[in-house]
């Protein structure tokens, strides 16, 4: 048997930095009147286009990933780790790439103008849609992806042998099992998304219920309106969540040989289409981020490189909480675990941090724990995509391998180090690369607590942005997405290292 203690531990820290803060903002507010007309108009955009951004991004991910799964070509690898860079991509530096390719002067519309088309707006409702369609569509590839290619190869060869339709067969199961949890991981992202409301909404009528949190704790200091926005945002994603658990079904493809995949089926054409599709959607406004930031590189203070080495120190430590929590928490499993690690998607970051503000102020100077409390607080945060990355492969593992281990008296660290861990390197490499990168771009409990001996380089990039040094700002945008895709890489490679991916 595993020891369920770390599991209880993760589960605990994580209901204390979730429900614990939301308690705490809660006490520490006056009561309110409800919610007002706009604060319901919130509410409804925020659904609204959760739903579609998690829509599309699953609709397009499919023919991609599956593209994916079955054509080898050159440079593979390498786009592949590349559909993990904008989810990961810090989201100001991003936003700006985008704006590049879609803004009122970037090159969708000088190409519009040279046509004699009318131009675009990539503002409002539409925009908040192509933003976060743009950072999620590589995170479901990558979900998708890997259900594809957990699919023995010995099925794909008895369906060629039998000439069986291996849509029908064998990947539409995989993906009712698949899709349900990638859309609620991708809906929860989306409905608690912050800066890309807050640059591309386009006004009052384009608000989502964390920019109207944000609103109310900074400009209003509300803090009950806060706390029950807050509340509605838990309802919403435990909604979103039970009705996941009722559509998710378990394959029953059983265990392979671990044989390279060979596939005869599909049109090379359509495939390398959407992989082209994919490409250029994702490489463009990332090409311009670099244009953007190259000349700036030469003008970076010298604040700017102890801020990295600062980032580059949580990320690491973050990234490996992260990993021990979601891989407690897989081997527990059960609905409770579950439940737990759905929650840190459902809380607002702001609404942690603030709790955790008014939690540490009244005996300790905020700034003095700026760093260990960004780690934890981090490595809570990005504990629903690790344990989504994780908990399918442990599943696996468990099915396929239980009894046996069982019968042959393999249990605790044995049956961890010996069988379990060896075939989990691939989801725990991905993992922690997202988890690393995610907590290198973040600008959430950071942005309260510290000061400006202790700043992060997200922080230090916002500061400069603020004096208008903006050609420095984009160098540190820049320097940021390379250490962000490099520890994501270094980690991600890790854990592919001799797999056929």
């Amino acid at each position: 048997m595993i020891n369920r203690v770390p599991a209880y531990l993760a589960g605990a820290l994580v209901a204390v930095l979730t429900l614990g803060t939301l308690i705490v903002v809660a006490l520490r507010a006056e009561a309110g009147s409800g919610l007002s007309g706009a604060d319901w108009a919130a509410v409804r955009f925020t659904v609204m286009q959760a739903f579609v951004s998690a829509f599309l991004s699953i609709v397009l991910a499919i023919p991609v990933a599956r593209a994916l799964a079955r054509r080898r070509f050159w440079g593979r690898r390498v786009l592949i780790t590349l559909l993990g860079a904008p989810f990961i991509l810090p989201v100001i530096v991003a936003v700006l790439g985008l704006l590049a390719v879609f803004g009122r002067n970037g090159i969708m519309n000088d190409l519009l103008g040279a046509l004699g088309l009318p131009e675009m707006s990539i503002y409002g409702f539409h925009g908040v849609v192509l933003a976060h369609v743009f950072f999620n569509l590589p995170l479901a590839a990558r979900f998708l992806l890997q259900g594809w290619l957990a699919i023995p190869a010995e099925r794909f060869r008895m369906a060629a042998s039998l000439n069986a339709p291996v849509g029908r067969l064998l990947e539409r199961p995989m993906l009712r099992t698949v899709v349900p949890g990638a859309f609620l991981v991708i809906f929860l992202i989306c409905l608690t998304s912050f800066a890309v409301a807050l640059t591309l909404g386009g006004g009052p009528r384009a608000t989502t219920v964390e920019l109207a949190i944000y609103q109310a704790v900074r400009f209003d200091f509300d803090l009950g309106r806060a706390a029950l926005l807050a509340c509605v945002q838990f309802g919403i994603c435990a909604a979103a969540a039970l009705i996941a658990w009722q559509v998710t079904a378990v394959d029953g493809f059983g265990a392979g040989l671990d044989r390279v995949v060979q596939r005869w089926d599909g049109s090379r054409v359509f495939d390398g289409l959407w992989i082209a599709f994919a490409a250029v959607f994702l490489l463009i406004p990332l090409g311009m981020v670099v244009v953007k930031g190259a000349p700036g590189l030469l003008t970076l203070p010298d604040s700017i490189w102890a801020a990295a080495g600062r980032s580059v120190m949580i990320a690491v430590i973050s990234a490996a909480l992260t990993v021990t929590m979601a891989l407690a928490l897989a081997l527990h499993g059960g609905r409770l675990v579950a439940v737990i690690s759905v929650l840190p998607l459902a809380a607002s970051g702001l609404v942690v941090g603030t709790g955790l503000f008014l939690i540490v102020f009244p005996f300790v100077r905020p700034a003095d724990l700026a760093l260990p409390v960004t780690i934890v607080v981090n490595a809570t945060l990005a504990l629903p995509f690790a344990v989504r990355s994780i908990s399918p492969a442990v599943q696996t593992v468990r099915s396929d391998y239980g009894r046996l281990m069982d019968h042959l008296g393999i249990v605790g660290w044995a049956r961890l180090r010996f069988v379990v861990l060896p075939r989990l390197r691939q989801p725990l490499g991905f993992a922690m690369g997202l988890a690393a990168a995610l907590s290198m771009g973040d600008l959430g409990v950071i942005a309260l607590f510290a000061d400006e001996q202790n700043a992060t380089l997200p922080l230090a990039m916002y500061r400069l942005m603020g004096s208008y040094q903006m050609e420095a700002a984009a160098g540190a945008g820049l320097l940021l997405v390379a250490l962000s895709l490099l520890l994501f890489w270094l980690c991600d490679r890790g854990g592919r290292a001799g797999a056929d991916l």
